[in-house]
């Protein structure tokens, strides 16, 4: 099959080239002179490729054409065009085998096409030739601009420092297509700090900058692509260069004196004001510590680590009147610096501080922080124990006055002497530990103590005796120099030296004495039998004196009376079975003193229990006289109830109204109230007749009754119903059966009765 190709020249020129069969190789060579040996070495082309201009205006493009060494020219032969983008992105003419681009290509997207080729007898339907493959190429051309793609760019850089960034472009164009994606780096802002390498993109800076001048630098970087020639396009960027901070300032105090004041009764460890340097770098760099020149005994300089002010507190109290002001060096440096950064760091910063103390006015003073005094036990009431002094340390001195807190055994005078206002016993207490106080007697409310510690010095009061009780016990049948017990003796007194007891029998025992005694020199005795044999019923305890002195000055000696009873040992010559008989015998005495106390207890909480039943029981009423005698003048009424057949109760609400008897503003005649209230009882009451009558006989009862109070008076009368099984509790009909009580026992006793009497006198009459 012959090609005939469109042969792009250096200059995008394409040239139409003669058709020619693939197969021929003498016309393949011929054509490849013509092109050109720097053609065919710099291209390295197949003669089986086409080649299209990208981005082509033109929509019927045509490319090349495909002919057949068979086609004759009688139209018969029908060419096809198969594979990737046949059809709808190149054409062929089926008659002349003419290809044509039909859209616009872009190499960015898609620089090659593999197609197939084929040639068809139109009048048989069969394939003349085989497929032939060919290719086209798009060819490039400089139809992008150089991208920025890493942006927005931004960079830190330490101040005065010679570090470098770099910037990167690409362009989406052929590198190998000429120079359109050769790209030149320019600097369109940032000059003269900075500078940048054309061909590598690398930004320099170009003078040491300061960050405390301006911390933030905006670099605009141009990117052209064919290395800046005419015709080339080129993009931008931007580049945050930002300076970060180096240890490069020093801090500085921009005062030169510093003014605190300090009263004279802070405490140590008082802040007593703030110092403040400036640094104008910043974060670590900034940090800071303040001291104090010459080292001062008094003051000091701590940092705050937040706000890196140096906080002056005070080291040692002060006192106004020994010196009323300081003036102290303080000085400041950075924390942190850096070996290379050191020369700007060679003089520390210092300026000055005064310190005015404040007078305050103090509390007495003590010349000593504690006072020990020593005293004589015994020693007579009013005994001198010692002195203490205080002082106002104030310019006005004022006097003192002392005193003793919670002592009863020694006192103080104004002058601070202490003397002792009881006996004293060491060995009660050996110590007292006072607190004595002094008072300003210019300003009370100044007030210091100071602790005073007494210490009472022994003498040799206190006899030694038995360290313990000795329950002593030998046999009946002891022989002599049998020892029986083993004594020692304790002193409460206290001794310079070490204690050391004498033991001795008393003159009488020694000579009748049953038992001898032998001291052993090491504050301890033995007791021994002196003859042999003892008889448990002539002489069943002995008594035996004991003398013991101590050694001191002057010695002191006590009697001691040890006893010793005789024992019915047993064959083992023990002493023990006596021991445990008389524990027993203690033991059960004590549990029958126990019980009797217990029964005791029990005996007078049951007699309390019994009066108290005694009284619960006989507890009188109140009203003992009331009772069946006024049944006909204290009425009470139960209402019970007739459950669903009590029809015909009436409604004790409306009876027990006393609305209408409150509007009677005047009295009326009996007859008119008679009628009145007969009428209200048609009105509140159930329609009885029986019931009716009883009302009126009461009113009239009342209205004829002389010993009737003189006010008006609501009598209320409740009508139980009719039906009730439980039978009716009323006293209205007790007057029938209590007609013959006597009543006249109540004029007997006495005037607070006459009413009553006067009143249920009456009552018997008219019934009568």
């Amino acid at each position: 099959m012959n090609y005939c190709f469109l042969l792009p020249l250096m200059l995008g020129i394409p040239l139409i080239w003669p058709c020619f069969t693939a197969t021929e190789s003498s016309k393949t060579e011929e054509v490849k002179r013509q092109v050109g040996s720097h053609l065919r070495m710099k291209r390295g082309w197949m003669w089986n490729q086409f080649f299209v201009p990208e981005e082509m205006n033109k929509t019927d493009y045509h490319i090349g054409q495909l002919r057949s060494d068979l086609d004759n020219g009688n139209n018969s032969f029908q060419y096809k065009l198969l594979g990737a983008g046949a059809g709808s992105i190149f054409v062929i003419d089926e008659r002349t085998g003419d290809i044509y681009a039909i859209q616009k290509l872009d190499r960015e997207e898609r620089s090659l096409y593999t197609l197939r080729a084929q040639v068809i007898d139109s009048t048989t339907g069969r394939a003349v030739e085989p497929e032939s493959e060919f290719v086209i190429r798009v060819s490039d051309i400089n139809d992008n601009e150089p991208k920025f793609l890493d942006e927005p760019y931004e960079a830190i850089v330490p101040e005065m420092s010679p570090e470098v960034i770099q910037v990167t472009a690409t362009d989406a164009d052929d590198p190998a297509s000429g120079n359109n994606a050769r790209l030149l780096y320019s600097l369109l802002q940032g000059q003269p700090y900075f500078s940048i390498e054309p061909t590598t993109g690398v930004i320099r800076i170009s003078s040491k900058m300061d960050r405390e001048l301006q911390d933030e630098y905006w670099v605009i970087i141009q990117a052209k692509d064919m290395i800046g020639l005419p015709g080339a396009l080129s993009g931008t960027t931007s580049v945050l260069i930002k300076l970060s901070d180096v240890n490069d300032n020093k801090p500085i105090f921009k005062e030169r004196l510093y003014r605190l004041t300090v009263s004279e009764s802070a405490p140590t460890g008082t802040s007593i004001g703030r110092i403040m340097a400036y640094d104008n770098d910043i974060g670590e760099n900034a940090e800071m510590d303040y001291s104090i020149e010459d080292d001062s005994q008094t003051f000091d300089i701590i940092t705050n680590n937040e706000t890196q002010e140096g906080i002056v507190i005070l080291k040692k109290k002060v006192d106004f009147e020994h010196q009323n002001h300081y003036l102290i060096r303080a000085n400041v440096k950075n924390r942190h610096v850096a070996e290379h950064l050191m020369e700007y760091h060679v003089e520390a910063s210092t300026t000055f501080v005064r310190v005015q103390v404040e007078d305050e006015d103090e509390p007495p003073v003590f010349l000593l922080p504690y006072y020990l005094f020593e005293i004589l036990e015994e020693s007579p009431h009013g005994s001198f124990v010692g002195m203490v002094s205080a002082t106002d340390p104030d310019q006005r001195k004022s006097p003192i006055r002392y005193s003793i807190n919670r002592s009863k055994v020694f006192s103080i005078d104004d002058n601070g002497t202490i003397i002792t206002t009881n006996p004293l016993d060491r060995e009660i207490s050996a110590w007292y530990n006072l607190s004595i106080t002094a008072t300003e007697k210019y300003n009370v409310q100044q007030i210091s103590a100071v602790p005073v510690y007494v210490q009472v010095l022994n003498i040799n009061d206190h006899a030694p005796e038995f360290s313990e009780y000795y329950d002593t016990y030998v046999c009946e049948n002891a022989g002599s120099g049998q020892v029986i017990q083993t004594i020692s003796a304790v002193d409460r007194d206290e001794s310079v030296e070490d204690h050391h007891f004498y033991f001795n029998l008393s003159v009488e025992d020694t000579k009748n004495s049953s038992f001898i005694i032998i001291d052993n020199e090491d504050n301890t005795a033995v007791i021994l039998t002196n003859r042999t044999g003892f008889s448990l019923q002539e002489e069943p305890v002995f008594y035996i004196s004991v003398l013991i002195a101590d050694n001191g000055i002057p010695s002191l000696t006590s009697t001691n009376t040890l006893t010793v009873h005789i024992c019915d040992c047993d064959d083992y010559g023990s002493t023990q079975t006596c021991r445990d008989k008389d524990l027993l015998l203690s033991m059960g005495f004590r549990t029958e003193v126990i019980l009797a106390i217990l029964i005791s207890i029990m005996i007078i909480f049951g007699f309390i229990f019994l009066i108290l039943g005694l009284k619960q029981r006989r507890k009188p009423t109140l009203f003992p006289e009331k009772g069946e005698d006024f049944r006909e003048n204290i009425f009470r009424y139960d209402d019970e109830g007739g459950g669903e057949e009590d029809t015909e109760a009436f409604d004790i609400v409306q009876l027990r109204s006393s609305t209408i008897m409150r509007e009677r503003k005047t009295r009326k005649t009996a007859a008119a109230e008679i009628r009145s209230l007969y009428r209200q009882s048609l009105q509140v009451g159930p329609d009885s007749a029986i019931f009716r009558k009883f009302i009126l006989e009461k009113l009239e009862e009342a209205n004829t009754d002389p010993c009737a109070p003189p006010f008006d008076s609501l009598q209320t009368y409740a009508f139980e119903g009719t039906g009730s099984l439980a039978g009716s509790l009323s006293s209205l009909g007790s007057t029938v059966s209590d007609q013959d009580e006597n009543y006249d026992y109540l004029n007997e006793l006495g005037p607070r009765f006459k009413r009553l009497a006067c009143m249920f006198g009456s009552a018997l009459q008219s019934n009568n």
